[in-house]
């Protein structure tokens, strides 16, 4: 899954492809390297992040998936929403999935919309809001909490109609966890896997891999190519990451080595 943000403010790549005609260059590159989901967000999530309205958002994203799926029939497109509205028109405008950081949580309609537009929904875990989830987030037991949680929306979203097979789960990495927290959730990722529905990781680039090096957002390449190799290896399906061309070549050999095991 190739990180796509039309958003002046995201943590890596902020302000970078915010005209649609820069967001569809970037978006033909991502495919080029191997991108086989494109996860187009038009509002960052970073901690601290602010809000932005729902016809702010649908601005900033609409005219891209109606561009890349003119040029592109074949390629999955998410969309990285919590907003109902904002996933019902993107899907409408060719995207495939919806990508909720909040779980179903923050919109009640998430749910039925989903449900009722027949789409794969990526259930994440987050801890309070984008806003204030860094401010010394704690837990009494990390995995279990975050397990219980997505299987908790996992079933309230069976109940408004998602199909099982239409649900994928995210422990959400940096979203409202520590550095240890992190590591502990790569190591523990087959506890999720277990669940029974496939896991998605979004490591790439994040502050636990820099904290960790000592290294800026763009020198964390090694760091996310090391995080990446082993939340496969744990059983993650789906990669969320910024350097596809890179992380393609990392899944390959992860890929065929898991094959001999």
């Amino acid at each position: 899954m190739g990180i796509l943000n039309i958003t002046p403010d995201s943590f890596s790549d902020g302000g970078l492809y915010n005209s649609t005609e820069q967001a569809v260059i970037r978006a033909k590159q991502l495919i080029i390297d191997g991108a086989d989901i494109l996860d187009i967000g038009g509002e960052s999530t970073r901690p601290g992040a602010s809000q932005i309205s729902v016809n702010d958002e649908l601005s900033r994203v609409i005219p891209v998936i109606n561009e890349i799926r003119n040029e592109h029939k074949e390629i999955l497109i998410s969309v990285d929403t919590y907003k109902s509205e904002v996933a019902k028109q993107s899907i409408v405008a060719g995207a495939n999935i919806i990508n909720d950081i909040s779980g179903l949580v923050f919109d009640k309609k998430m749910a039925s919309i989903a449900a009722t537009l027949d789409v794969p929904v990526i259930l994440m875990h987050l801890k309070g809001t984008p806003r204030n989830m860094q401010d010394n987030p704690t837990y009494k037991c990390l995995i279990s909490e975050i397990k219980t949680f997505l299987i908790t929306q996992a079933n309230y979203a069976k109940q408004a109609g998602v199909k099982t097979k239409n649900i994928i789960i995210d422990p959400g990495i940096g979203f409202g966890k520590t550095v240890k927290d992190n590591f502990k959730i790569l190591a523990k990722l087959k506890e999720f896997k277990d669940t029974g529905y496939p896991v998605l990781v979004g490591p790439s680039r994040k502050s636990f891999i820099g904290e960790t090096l000592n290294l800026p957002i763009d020198k964390r390449l090694e760091g996310t190519a090391a995080s990446i190799a082993i939340s496969i290896i744990n059983g993650a399906k789906i990669v969320r990451v910024h350097d596809v061309s890179e992380m393609k070549k990392v899944c390959k050999i992860v890929d065929k080595t898991l094959e001999m095991s």
